[in-house]
């Protein structure tokens, strides 16, 4: 776990941002690299660019899809993920709308640089650790993961 904050913050100074940090650790786990996905999501970044909803959360939901997801013709998305990413999203606004009155990026950092500073690495850390809980929970394996079948 350490290693992992480690990275995390290595990651955010090198400038990626929430969602990006989410799709690098998954993608780091599996021992893949995809630079087209990664920059995917950064359109993501801020709430979409319009401090919508936060880029943890819909990053986070991308990582379940990169686990669980349709990803070619002969493949079938996990029937578990829409369960998953409604377990996700609930879980998400619990933890988050309390602390900060929304999952909304504008509302969350409130165009303060401190607040994102301080705010952003605990919400990419607990975020983090709740993909994993939800992927062991659903004996997907958060490494390594290849899928040759279809599901």
């Amino acid at each position: 776990m350490e290693d992992e904050s480690a990275r995390m913050m290595e990651l955010g100074l090198q400038g990626f941002s929430c969602s990006q940090i989410l799709i690098l650790l998954a993608l780091e786990a599996q021992g893949k690299s995809n630079p087209d996905l990664v920059r995917a999501v950064s359109g993501l970044l801020s709430g979409m660019g319009a401090g919508k909803t936060c880029g943890a959360l819909t990053g986070g939901a991308c990582v379940l899809g990169l686990y669980a997801g349709k990803g070619h013709d002969r493949e079938n998305s996990d029937e578990r993920l829409p369960a998953m990413l409604t377990r996700f999203v609930e879980w998400f606004e619990q933890e988050f709308t309390p602390l900060y009155g929304s999952i909304d990026c504008s509302e969350i950092v409130q165009d303060d640089a401190r607040l994102m500073f301080a705010r952003c690495p605990e919400i990419i850390q607990r975020t983090h650790e709740q993909l994993k809980a939800i992927l062991a929970e659903n004996a997907i394996p958060a490494t390594g993961l290849e899928r040759e079948e279809p599901l």
